[in-house]
This record gives structure tokens, sequence and C-alpha cells, in this order.
């Protein structure tokens, strides 16, 4: 990385601590109408963001990305105004800043309280989907954040158009001109000196793109990491399933979006009644156009099933592929998910309460559900307006990143007086 390139980092992260400070005691009137804003100058701005957007698009086919890649990369004005949309959606949450989360007293009269407050400075890297310019930028703000954003250099002209209507939000409503930065290059060693922490400057970073991204930061930041290295998501389905619902259910999960990271890629059969339900999946699958991969009991009851390798079980295709396991009931498929599992999101179909509660139960994912696509393992549709990314593991946040998992806490303590013995 050239010295001019350290420095102006070094200088974005300073501008933006002093910034999260500011941010912090910003009014919740004040933040939303910045969000107000950006959503209209996004409105307004369609038909520059759209140039911008097939600049990237143009560049990507010349570099022969793939086609699920490409979904991804790929803006039209419904996208646009699903993103405008969702930044209003997030003006309207609740100002997660100063709300109280527990309150007591102590028998020597100390009053305590524990509230919530912004995390500071965040950093977010992202590859090819520019939209998460829009949601990154919305979510850190409602929260109290200042954020930096370093997006991929597929989707550089995209995410630079949205950022340039984000800005312009933020100096209408008079929120601090550094509240939302966009490193300005496509120089990977950017990257490096991010995780680094930008001389501590940055409180935390949120990966959301491939696996060698997320790899590269999980295994390099200096500073906390919030994502997901894989979303190896499944669905089983239960002898007491209703076909029509397993059906429906199934492609929805598989072919919505193959390649976003709530896809399902593993579909588990009980074998009690595999020969029924298997035809039938496996018909509606290949109708859709999803190339079917199959373990030996599957392929006895489809003989044209594409036999699985052992590392299909472990892969997130990301793509128009799913592979398919019959398996010896609830505990069969639980065993199977708790070995294979990347803790994402995993859902069970079957109308028998109690088998269900036992999946629920025993499925220790960030996300699991019943009866419904695992398409819906996002932040937007569990009512958060939006989401900064999917969290798999375990310190402090867990599934959709949204507003309030971009806070922190504090205890605030009264007293009259005490003094301790």
């Amino acid at each position: 990385m050239s010295k001019e390139i350290e420095n102006d980092l070094l200088i974005m992260g300073k501008n933006a601590r002093e910034s999260s400070q500011l941010l912090a005691l910003v009014s919740a009137e004040q933040k939303n109408e910045s969000l107000n804003n950006m959503a209209d100058n996004i409105n307004k701005g369609i038909k520059g963001i759209l140039e911008a957007n097939d600049k990237d698009i143009k560049k990507a086919k010349e570099n022969n990305i793939s086609q699920s890649f490409l979904d991804r990369l790929i803006l039209n004005d419904e996208r646009i105004k699903s993103m405008s949309d969702g930044l209003r959606a997030i003006a309207k949450l609740d100002d997660p800043v100063g709300q109280q989360i527990a309150r007591w007293q102590r028998p020597n009269g100390l009053d305590i309280e524990r509230v919530r407050t912004p995390l500071g400075v965040i950093g977010v890297i992202y590859e090819s989907r520019p939209n998460v310019t829009a949601d990154a930028g919305a979510l850190c703000i409602k929260a109290g954040n200042a954020v930096i954003l370093r997006g991929g250099s597929e989707s550089y002209y995209s995410s630079k158009a949205i950022y340039n209507s984000l800005k312009k939000g933020i100096v209408q409503a008079g929120l601090p001109e550094y509240s939302i930065q966009i490193i300005p290059t496509v120089d990977r060693s950017a990257v490096g000196y991010l995780l680094s922490g930008l001389n501590d400057s940055i409180d935390v970073v949120v990966p959301r793109g491939g696996k060698s991204l997320v790899e590269r930061v999980q295994n390099e930041a200096k500073v906390p990491v919030f994502g997901h290295l894989e979303g190896i998501c499944h669905l089983y389905v239960d002898k007491d399933a209703d076909i029509n619902k397993a059906i429906d259910i199934t492609v929805n999960a598989k072919m919505r979006r193959p390649g976003i990271c709530g896809a399902a890629e593993t579909l588990l059969i009980d074998e009690e009644r595999a020969s029924y339900f298997l035809p039938e999946l496996a018909k509606a699958l290949r109708n859709s156009g999803c190339e079917i991969r199959g373990c030996k009991k599957s392929k006895i009851i489809v003989d044209d099933i594409i036999p699985v390798e052992k590392s299909d079980w472990d892969t997130e295709y990301l793509d128009s592929i799913i592979s398919i396991k019959i398996v010896e009931g609830i505990n069969g498929a639980i065993d199977h998910i708790n070995n294979h599992s990347t803790n994402h999101t995993d859902s069970i179909i079957t109308e028998n309460s109690k088998t269900a509660e036992i999946f629920l139960k025993e499925i220790d994912s960030a996300i699991v559900m019943h009866n419904t696509s695992t398409q819906f393992a996002d932040g937007g549709e569990f009512g958060m307006g939006a989401e900064i990314g999917i969290a798999t593991g375990r310190f402090h946040a867990r599934g959709p990143v949204g507003v309030e998992q971009l806070t922190t806490f504090k205890y605030i303590v009264r007293g009259s007086g005490q003094i301790r013995s």
C-alpha cells in the first residue's frame, strides 16, 4: 500500500471516531430525518445509480463472473426502490440508543440501570452486493455509530453512487459529515489496514461476502468481528410433512435466489416416507432448473439423481444445486445437521408440533425454522428494517445483525451519598 493511501485511511479513522462521539448524542428525530433524506436522494438518483451499475456489470461479464455472483450485483428499478423502502423502514424503528434494558434497586438504596449505547465506529467489508452500502450505512446511523465502508471492486461504481446519496442525506440533516465514509480505492491492501483497526479507530468489523473474504477477515482482524463463514442451510422433510407445503417451501428455499446465504443447500428426507416424498420433490426441483445430487438411498428411489460426493455435505453451492440425503427420522436429521452445520439457518417441514419442537430445541443454529423457507433468514424479513449481515458466532450478536445488535450497553448507577464499607 502506498503511504498516501495509508495516511488517507488513518485520517478516515480519526474522522470516524470524532463523528461517532457526536452521533452518540444526536436525537432520534435528526437521525430519522437523515435516513428519509437518503431514501429521497436514492429515488432521485436512480438514473445515475443504474448507469454506475451498468459499468460494474460490464466489467463483471468481461471477467466471466458466475451467474449467482452477477445476480447479487445487478440493480434495477425494483431493487433500488426496495433499497429506498428499507431506509424508510429503518427510520420508523424505535431508536435503540438510550433504551432501558433493565433497572433495579439494591438494599443500600443504589439505583442501577442498564441502557443501550452505540458501539462506536464500525468497519463493513463487502463484495458484490451494492445494496449493502445503503443497509449498512443506515443501520449504523440509526444505532448512533459512524461507519467506514469498503465495497468490493466488482461493485465499486454502484456502491460509490449509492454512497453519494447517503452522504448528501447526512449533510442535509446536519449530522457529522464523516458519519459514513467509503474507502475510495479497490486496492486489496486497504482491507488489511482496515482490519488492523486504524490506530484503534475501529471498534468492530462486519464482513459480508464469500468464504475467502470472511476467512481473511476472521484470521487477520485485530478487532472483534461479526460474521459467518458459510451458509450451509438445511431443510428437513419429516414423515409428518404436508407434501404440497414441502414442495413449495423446498423450491423457494433453494431456487428463489440460489446465490444468497439463506438458500438451502441440503435437503434431508425421513426414510419412512421418502419413497413418496422424494419423486415429487425431485420433479419440482428439476422443473425449476435445479441440479440434484443424492445419497445411495435416494438414487434407489429416483435412479437418475447424480451421486453425491462426501464433500457435497459441506459445500455452500450458492447455485442451482442441492444435495439430498435420506435420514432415519428426526434424530438422523439432527445428527446430520450437527455434523455439517455452519450454524446459519435450518428448517423443519412437519405437521407434528412435538417433532418440530424437538428440532427447534436441539438444532443450535443462529436461526431455526418450522414450516417456512430458509430464504426468510434476513433482517428485513424479521422486521428489523434491514441487516448488516448474519452472525453465526456467540459473541455479542447472533442471527441478523440489525439496529439493536449494533449497540452495546452501559450501567448508570444513581446514589444518594452511599459509601462502601
